[in-house]
């Protein structure tokens, strides 16, 4: 016959005993304690609770979970013990059970600000922005002055591109604590939405609270290049390297500079001390231009061993399979001129498209900065991501762009090669931006070496021609410089209407043609890769 479960509830005077351990730091005798009396009232919520809090004070995170799961069975109600749990959990890695606990936690106290706060850090952790934007909501609303809590939604907001609502958030931010990290936060946020003159005063703040903050000084670098202010910039770059010789992101940026002037051998030094992006890419990019074939046929193998779906590699293989004549064995996209395509949208097309007449206003009247562009003659670049922008008229258009990319993405399918197999499956803009020119205009041949596939929508192109592909679109399988051996490299030249839109692989090198009329040849364009 089984002995009957005691029922009973300890007195305040038998517990005493653990509340003292526990207050007095004395874990151990605490969890002896619990354990010793646990035996004798097995039904004893408080009991469980205080086990729980000793063994989780020792790290004892498994058996505390253990504990406090204990407890929940005796009475679930209690929001705290799930929180606690929650806490647990995170500090075993067990992120999903975590979000488990503190979704029930604020399910039964929907006023327990710290489970929001941990929830919304649990789902940032997983890479669920949206949800996690709602829980540091829901803190900040329980407790509006909740630093972190107005941190950490900028950053969530700011990851998916809500750029103007993660900068009203800093600043909100910023009014209860003035921190170097949230203007920092903020500064790039501004970059991003083209806002230039805007982030470097953000950065600047940065550094009056923090001066020898490295990764600000190579911010305001880029933010400078983006100016066109390149000697400027480099000093940012060196002083970042001066506080952190190893920083990833500023060898990087000096590399790009000493690569865009020309010191190649210079660039490979700092893109090997990065590590960072496609370093490596680079580095071989470096190599080729400067007739280094052997290392870089060296380089060039055992990165194709490894790296299966980089456009930029298959640039720089696809060339010199083909200056050399030998056969392109590297299948991300090795014939990428069938990869062209040619469409429309129609909402842009007719002399009376709102749309386009919308457009054209609000890229000639926008508050975005412009971005100097090395390769552009006679013409302006905006900053920032364009279709990522809050007014209307830019959503509208990246709607479009998501489905004309589809139809690109349909078009193409069951093409074997790594382009279209590992294709991204949802539309996010990486990078997007008007291009203005005028007489003369042109932009020198390149690729988009952070691209997937890249594409331009033509909102006004010259009409007054001396020969038809004056402001047409050329791509080819040779450019920017390359070292070239003979003249048979692959070439089209494509001359769009107003409302086409033209897609290709950003691996494909472009540029476009010049024209002589006194007319405007306004283009928007994107890059698209995988997140």
């Amino acid at each position: 016959m089984k002995r009957p479960i005691n029922l009973r509830q300890p007195t305040q005077i038998e517990i005493q005993p653990v509340l003292q351990a526990l207050n007095s730091g004395q874990l151990e005798m605490a969890e002896s304690t619990a354990k010793t009396l646990l035996k004798q009232f097995p039904k004893s919520f408080v009991l469980y609770n205080l086990y729980g809090n000793a063994l989780a004070g020792q790290n004892k995170f498994k058996d505390a979970v253990m504990a406090f799961r204990k407890a929940i069975d005796i009475d679930p109600t209690v929001a705290e013990i799930h929180f606690n749990v929650g806490i647990l959990l995170t500090n075993l890695n067990r992120t999903d059970e975590a979000i488990t606990s503190y979704k029930k936690a604020v399910s039964l106290k929907p006023s327990l600000t710290d489970a929001h706060y941990n929830l919304g850090t649990a789902l940032q952790e997983q890479g669920k922005f949206e949800y996690a934007a709602k829980s540091y909501q829901k803190a900040v609303d329980c407790e509006p002055g909740f630093f972190e809590a107005l941190v950490n939604l900028g950053v969530v907001l700011q990851e998916q591109g809500r750029l103007a609502e993660s900068i009203d958030t800093y600043k909100r931010a910023l009014t209860i604590q003035q921190d170097a990290k949230v203007y920092f936060n903020m500064g790039t946020a501004l970059k991003n939405e083209g806002k230039l003159e805007e982030a470097i005063d953000s950065y600047n703040q940065a550094l009056a609270i923090e001066p020898n903050y490295a990764e600000v000084h190579s911010n305001l670098g880029e933010v400078l290049r983006d100016q066109g202010r390149y000697d400027e910039s480099v000093l940012f770059y060196r002083q970042a390297l001066a506080l952190d010789p190893d920083l990833p992101v500023a060898n990087y940026s000096l590399a790009v500079y000493l690569y865009d002037s020309g010191d190649l051998e210079g660039a490979i030094e700092h893109f090997q001390r990065s590590q960072f992006a496609d370093w490596e890419e680079r580095s071989l990019y470096c190599l080729y231009k400067t007739g280094r074939f052997e290392e870089f046929k060296q380089g060039l193998d055992e990165l194709k061993a490894v790296k299966h779906n980089s456009p930029f590699l298959a640039t720089l293989a696809g060339h010199y399979a083909e200056n050399f004549e030998v056969e392109n064995d590297y299948n991300f996209c090795p014939d990428p001129m069938s990869f062209v395509f040619h469409t429309e949208i129609k909402e842009l097309k007719g002399e009376n498209s709102e749309l386009r007449e919308a457009l054209l206003k609000e890229i000639r009247s926008a508050d975005v900065s412009e971005k100097m562009q090395g390769r552009l003659v006679n013409g302006v670049q905006s900053a920032g991501n364009l279709l990522k922008r809050p007014e209307p008229v830019f959503q509208e258009l990246a709607i479009l762009v998501a489905d004309a990319v589809d139809r690109y993405r349909k078009n193409f399918a069951g093409a074997d090669c790594e382009f279209i197999r590992s294709f991204p499956k949802k539309t996010e803009i990486a990078s997007s931006w008007y291009v203005r020119m005028k007489q003369g205009g042109h932009l020198n041949s390149h690729i988009h070496e952070e691209g997937w596939i890249s594409g331009a929508m033509y909102l006004s192109l010259p009409t007054k021609k001396t020969h038809e592909h004056e402001g047409s679109i050329e791509v080819s399988t040779h450019g920017d410089d390359y070292p070239k051996k003979h003249d048979n490299f692959s070439t089209r030249a494509i001359a769009p209407e107003v409302g086409d839109f033209v897609m290709f692989p950003s691996s494909l090198f472009h540029r476009t043609i010049p024209f002589s009329s006194d007319e405007e040849r306004i283009c928007i364009a994107f890059d698209l890769k995988p997140m």
